[in-house]
């Protein structure tokens, strides 16, 4: 655990230097890393060390003497964005994607993507830049949500910092149409989806291993606290393809092949937007098409379904078609 905590608190280091413009001394470090890593004591001889450990490492880490003490800055790198050949083309398509990650605003996240973008436009020549500036004019970025993490930026510092050590975490979680409840979870990860932030974590109360790793949703996050007692992983979890089972969040261990009748514009709308990478479209004689896609929960077909209208119809399994029957009658009692 001790190597880990070295790593997370050098890690810290770099951020700190990289956003310090004039530089910093070592209490002022050993005050930043505290306050960011929620530690209870930081001595300033292992800020040294690891300062020193950093240098040894390759990282430019150089000092100055000011009025206020020693200070140490990150030293440039001495190759700038032109001499690596960057292209206008190359600077819309770095643009666009910071654009579209504008729901990680206020996270450390964003603070990466900004520092950085701002070290790619400082480094451009005019000539270079104008030439980029007028040509992702052109090109406009819509239909991203407003929604940013700004406040819950805090609680995110406590999650990482939970899923490198491997902590249990408090929280005060706030499902929708529930009250707020206190909780105890084990974190594996993040995931981003749809512009919202889920922490994925085992709920350690469950005893059916294949029901204990959830998804929370960040937003409904109330408080969070890391405990001083530790989880073991399992090791047979993999993140990325469970997250990638399903066409919605509700990933689990064995999704199920959901078919789905269309019309020949739905069939046609949902071969131009897939749902899921290993969906299958086939054409009926009828003129309509099949769709079979892998899904975890009824809710995560429900307003996929809904968005076609009468041009999708739920064949099976029965456990969807009757939610999807069940919300379509509701709504209908409602227009009358």
């Amino acid at each position: 655990m001790a190597r880990n905590e070295q790593l997370i608190r050098q890690h810290k280091l770099l951020q700190l230097l990289e956003f310090s413009r004039f530089g910093s001394t070592i209490d002022e470090l050993r005050t930043e890393l505290i306050s960011d890593l929620g530690l209870t004591t930081l001595h300033g001889r292992t800020v040294r060390r690891d300062l020193e450990a950093l240098e040894a490492s390759g990282y430019g880490i150089r000092t100055e003497t000011l009025e206020r003490g020693k200070v140490y800055k990150l030293a440039r790198n001495n190759k700038s964005v032109h001499e690596i050949g960057i292209s206008a083309t190359e600077l819309i398509s770095l643009s666009i994607g910071r654009e579209l990650l504008f729901p990680l605003l206020g996270t450390q996240y964003w603070r990466g993507i900004e520092t950085f973008w701002n070290k790619v436009k400082d480094a451009l020549p005019a000539g270079m830049y104008e030439h980029y500036d007028r040509y992702r004019k052109t090109l406009h970025v819509f239909g991203t949500p407003s929604k940013t993490y700004e406040q819950h930026e805090g609680m995110l510092k406590t999650i990482n910092r939970a899923i490198l050590e491997h902590r249990i975490v408090e929280i005060q979680y706030a499902p929708v149409g529930k009250p707020v409840s206190t909780r105890r979870i084990e974190p594996y990860g993040l995931a981003v989806y749809q512009s919202s932030i889920y922490v994925v974590a085992a709920a350690p109360e469950v005893e059916n291993p294949a029901e204990r790793l959830r998804n929370w949703k960040l937003d409904r996050f109330r408080h969070a606290i890391a405990l001083d007692e530790y989880f073991k992983p399992d090791p047979d979890i993999d993140l990325s393809d469970r997250l990638g089972r399903s066409i919605g969040i509700f990933s689990g261990e064995s999704p199920t092949m959901v078919r789905i009748q269309l019309g020949d514009r739905a069939a046609a709308w949902v071969g131009e937007d897939p749902w899921h990478p290993e969906q299958k479209l086939e054409s009926q004689s009828d003129g309509t098409s099949i769709l079979t896609v892998p899904a975890s929960h009824p809710r995560e077909v429900l307003p996929k379904v809904l968005a076609l209208g009468t041009e999708a119809e739920v064949i099976e399994p029965e456990a969807f078609r009757a939610a999807v029957a069940e919300a379509v009658q509701s709504m209908a009692a409602k227009y009358r």
